[in-house]
């Protein structure tokens, strides 16, 4: 059977993974009877960790191989089924298939720039270096000249389809060799042989993060602020590398964690600010206070982002991008979790409902629907003290923007701070009636006596910002 690997891909760690793989590879192993090998993260065993190792003498050799002591399966009977055959379940990096396309037909070209690139390398070889002799060490064994790329497997090819030569790619771990560092390198392979890049594909998905490092790269050499949203360093990412070339770039479709994504999971900041507001206004009970105090602490730190990336590009502070770009960093991390706290407010009210609507015909029945409410409010409470914390974070950069940044955006840095302070002090109302009828009297008193500090502390400082920002209008 076919190979079976579990990529962790966010929010999880290679070992976490590689302890579900092996739970995996146990239960096939225990219920289907089919020889299980581990590889890669997942088994401990040096000698059998590469998978290509374990393939070794193909189907037809092993039927002796599963007999030898050494090559006995980590799960499932130790005996070749020619019907059912073996299997391997294993954790791994994310591999990244991608394609480089060149304005050449030439195989020949294609292959000397992918033998430049790729870990492997080429055989060294005396005088001529592609048809000398070749060097060998005192083994006898050919001597390798490494290309410039760790974790890639690479080869040149002519695409019919295409009707131009490519350099084909696994890029077996991407934090090693991200993808635009391999594009870069092919890149100037090709110039040194006289092509040139004219695109390049990706086969199959790709990670969110490998997309927004390469964007921020290709902003980075232009000398641009790196604290834009993700899908402006998408954008850049997909015309830098080429990846529209062939056929429209869909991120929804190409990138895996966008891919994975419930239309649920951000329902309302999806819509746009007409949508928003009609919902908000409609007789649903929700979205409401928490929500839209989330989402104008998003906003206020968008305007103190804003002013960053203003800074950043003013002519003749080009001495300063790199402060105010760090600074816009910041600002789109805090956005993001603003923007998250929106939809999720609004989840934990929902799931308030759920228990509500829980049955309560038996007293195990209502056991089960109290406790599942108490858990659900606690919930509740917690999200919009989330979102003070949050909002309370955009203090520096709004006192950064206000004494440092381009001065005639002063006015957006104050709207930002009165932004924040009405998220903050909107979700300080929520934290307070979400705790007014909690069981656990306890946890109440500890979340309600953390928000007031907050609220106290954050009236004074943004209340200092504002005041700044009336003091320096002239």
């Amino acid at each position: 059977t076919d190979v079976c690997p579990l990529v962790p891909v966010a929010n999880i760690s290679m070992e976490e993974t590689a302890e579900w793989s092996i739970k995996l590879a146990k239960r096939v192993g225990e219920t289907t009877d089919i020889p299980v090998y581990l590889y890669g993260a997942a088994q401990p065993d040096t000698n059998r960790k590469v998978l290509s190792i374990i393939r070794g003498g193909e189907y037809e050799g092993f039927f002796e191989k599963i007999k030898k002591p050494e090559w006995k399966p980590d799960f499932g009977p130790a005996v070749y089924n020619a019907r059912k055959g073996a299997t391997t379940i294993g954790a791994r990096d994310f591999l990244i298939a991608y394609n480089i396309n060149l304005n050449t037909k030439s195989t020949r070209i294609a292959n000397r720039i992918a033998f430049d690139v790729r870990e492997t390398g080429r055989v060294k070889r005396e005088g001529n270096p592609y048809t000398g002799k070749i060097v060998t060490d005192a083994n006898g064994e050919s001597v390798r000249e490494p290309g410039a790329c760790k974790a890639v497997q690479a080869v040149g090819w002519f695409i019919d389809e295409y009707d131009v030569a490519q350099v084909s790619a696994n890029l077996t771990n991407f934090n090693i060799t991200p993808i635009h560092i391999f594009f870069d390198e092919v890149q100037k392979s090709s110039i040194d042989r006289g092509v040139r890049i004219t695109g390049s594909e990706l086969v199959g998905l790709i990670p969110l993060q490998a997309m927004l490092d390469a964007g921020k790269h290709y902003l980075q050499k232009q000398g641009r602020s790196l604290g834009v949203s993700d899908a402006e360093l998408i954008h850049i990412a997909v015309k830098s590398l080429g990846l529209d070339e062939l056929a429209p770039f869909d991120p929804n479709k190409k990138i895996i964690e966008y891919s994975l994504k419930s239309s649920d999971d951000e329902r309302l900041i999806n819509l746009t600010a007409k949508e928003l507001a009609n919902e908000t206004a409609s007789e649903s009970m929700a979205p409401g206070g928490g929500s839209v105090a989330a989402y104008c602490g998003a906003l206020g730190v968008s305007l103190a982002t804003m002013v960053a990336n203003l800074s950043a590009n003013k002519p003749g502070w080009e001495d300063k991008v790199e402060m105010f770009s760090d600074w816009a960093v910041k600002g789109q991390a805090m956005k993001r979790d603003l923007l998250f706290l929106v939809d999720e407010d609004t989840r934990s009210f929902n799931g308030i409902i759920d228990a509500i609507r829980m049955p309560k015909d038996t007293a195990e029945d209502k056991a089960a629907r109290a406790e599942a409410i108490e858990k659900a409010s606690q919930y509740a409470a917690e999200i919009p003290y989330q979102v003070m914390q949050k909002a309370y974070e955009a203090k520096d950069l709004l006192q950064a923007m206000l004494d440092m940044g381009n001065k005639p955006s002063i006015t957006d840095a104050g709207v930002g701070a009165l932004c924040c302070l009405t998220a903050i002090e909107g979700a300080y109302m929520n934290v307070r009636v979400n705790t007014k009828d909690l069981k656990d009297k306890e946890f109440a008193q500890e979340l309600n006596t953390a928000s007031s500090a907050l609220y106290k502390q954050a009236k004074e400082v943004f209340g200092a910002i504002t005041d700044q920002v009336h003091s320096n209008i002239v």
